[in-house]
């Protein structure tokens, strides 16, 4: 899990789409960034400015896909270009 606060109205409403629809939301607090399914959006109701605490449960990174198809051969038609 990981947990961080967030001041942005901006970003806290995208935040509750995600965890809304149950779809992965990104984070990049502190240069980092953290992909996950949103938990919980809580408002820190003691600051004096609003500010929200987020909690992420971390996904696996995805891996790679395969290409579809090779690569175009454009040798071929070289011989009709000379």
């Amino acid at each position: 899990m990981f947990r961080f606060e967030i001041a942005d109205q901006k970003e806290v409403r995208r935040f509750r789409i995600a965890q809304f629809n149950g779809r992965a939301a990104t984070a990049r607090p502190e240069g980092t960034a953290v992909t996950g399914l949103v938990r919980s959006i809580v408002e820190n109701k003691s600051s004096d400015s609003p500010v929200w605490i987020i909690t992420l449960i971390a996904s696996e990174p995805k891996a790679a896909p395969a290409p579809m198809r090779p690569a175009p051969r454009v040798h071929g038609f070289a011989e009709d270009l000379c």
